[in-house]
């Protein structure tokens, strides 16, 4: 027989979501928690523990969040390091590069005006 489960949803689920308030990663909270990334992410899948999963977007979303206001807040000081904060929202909320490119048949870029995809053989 393995091992009793630290799974303790009183403790751990305000000391989660207080880490996320303040922009804390995944493996900060599992750290805090005493736990590996595995053991969150299948505790989070778990149907029995569905409040421990709905925890983890919530804080999620709050980490999101902070990193977002912080971003926002410091975007006039001149010492701030945007390249860093910005490669850090790539990296951790999958911020990506947008590129919206078609093509009008002829391998030639057709631009996109708010939206609508400029077409030349339309009347």
């Amino acid at each position: 027989m393995g091992r009793p489960s630290k799974y303790d949803p009183d403790r751990m689920i305000p000391k989660m979501l207080e880490l996320y308030k303040v922009g804390a990663s995944q493996i900060e909270v599992c750290a805090a928690l005493d736990i590996s990334l595995d053991t969150l992410n299948k505790w989070a899948k778990d149907p029995n523990k569905a409040e421990f999963s709905e925890a983890k977007k919530q804080g999620e979303a709050l980490s999101n969040a902070w990193w977002e206001a912080h971003g926002r807040v410091q975007l006039e000081n001149k010492d701030f390091n945007s390249t860093l904060w910005y490669m850090n929202m790539k990296n951790r909320f999958g911020w990506r590069d947008k590129h919206d490119h078609t093509t009008n048949g002829k391998d030639m870029p057709t631009p996109i005006l708010g939206g609508i995809t400029q077409n030349d053989d339309a009347e």
